[in-house]
């Protein structure tokens, strides 16, 4: 019989990612829901001690499949573990980040094993009478939510976007014995070489991290627009972030897009300035602890979920407090 929710907790150069501790406070919730544990799996070479830290965060149990081939991430040896466990220890739910690594092994697995994927989802939840699980994603553009079950294969399995999930408080108290479990991998699984791993040293923002970020929509009128935001954002110790009006129109980069089709963020603030709030939008950041809206339009739906609104001309409003931002440092 399925149980348990189990967890493809990521790991990088043997550093657990912060989506495996998000995933792992939303598999704390579905497991108490069906009344069962949360199992962490993480892949890797020498990753014990690393693998041990989870217990800290909401998980009841770790397995670890520790080889050398697993040290960095190759399709064939990942899936063959991963398709190991499973057959094994036959989990109700398995979820996975919707990372670049994430996305290559859960599709792969779920063929092997032969169940279905729901992949990118936003919301996972349980339906109280089937006690099935309920994974919700944006389809078509991001102009609708589908909600898919899973109702005759085993394990249900998702993806899920980096930041929509919280992760939990860590509690030092929670200790527990990690399970070393032989998936029987080896060099005869690798059909490539890796020959060497060239890192990008490129500065790139991860603007699910950022405390403060101050986000632009087609009001502000152009690319040159988000010269006047960074400003801000520079005065307030933050990022710039966009909607995907400006991201599809080439005014910005589409690492810096918040919404259901780019990311989900909760910044203690968030200014949003010239952006209407579409409930795409919405739903990346309408979680934020502190929201501003600035725009022209007084009946924009952002100023529905804005927790102080600003009627007026943002490429106006928003070189005015940079000024007085400048002027209190003084």
């Amino acid at each position: 019989m399925s149980k348990n929710v189990y967890v493809f907790a990521e790991q990088r150069d043997g550093v657990i990612q912060k989506v495996a501790y998000e995933l792992i406070g939303k598999a704390r919730e579905l497991a108490d829901n069906l009344g069962q544990e949360v199992v962490a799996v993480v892949l890797g070479d020498g990753i014990q001690a690393a693998a041990a830290e989870l217990f800290k965060f909401g998980a009841d149990q770790v397995i670890a499949v520790d080889a050398p081939v697993l040290g960095e991430y190759s399709t064939e040896p990942y899936a063959k573990a991963m398709d190991a466990i499973i057959k094994a220890k036959e989990p109700e739910i398995v979820i996975y980040g919707a990372t670049a690594i994430g996305r290559d092994l859960a599709p792969r697995v779920s063929a092997r094993v032969h169940t279905g994927l729901t992949a990118d989802c936003t919301r996972l939840e349980i339906d109280e009478e089937s006690k099935g699980l309920w994974m919700t994603r944006p389809a078509f553009g991001g102009n609708i939510m589908a909600t898919i079950v899973c109702p005759n294969f085993r394990p249900q399995m998702a993806t899920v976007r980096p930041g929509v999930m919280q992760a939990l408080a860590e509690d030092a108290s929670k200790t527990g014995t990690v399970e070393v479990f032989d998936a029987g991998v080896s060099e005869a699984d690798m059909n490539i070489k890796i020959r060497e791993v060239v890192k990008d040293t490129k500065k790139t923002v991860d603007i699910t991290e950022a405390k403060i970020l101050v986000s632009g929509g087609r009001g502000i009128g152009g690319p040159e627009g988000f010269d006047m935001l960074k400003d801000l954002a520079d005065e307030l110790g933050g990022e710039i972030s966009a909607s995907r009006a400006c991201v599809d129109a080439g005014w910005i980069d589409r690492d810096r897009q918040v919404g259901q089709t780019g990311k989900t963020v909760r910044p203690n603030l968030y200014i949003a300035a010239g952006i209407s709030g579409a409930i795409q939008h919405a739903a990346g950041m309408e979680d934020s602890d502190l929201i501003i809206a600035i725009n022209k339009n007084n009946t924009a739906p952002i100023f529905e979920i804005a927790d102080v609104g600003i009627v007026g001309d943002c490429t106006a409003i928003i070189p005015k407090l940079t000024e007085a931002l400048k002027k209190l440092e003084k």
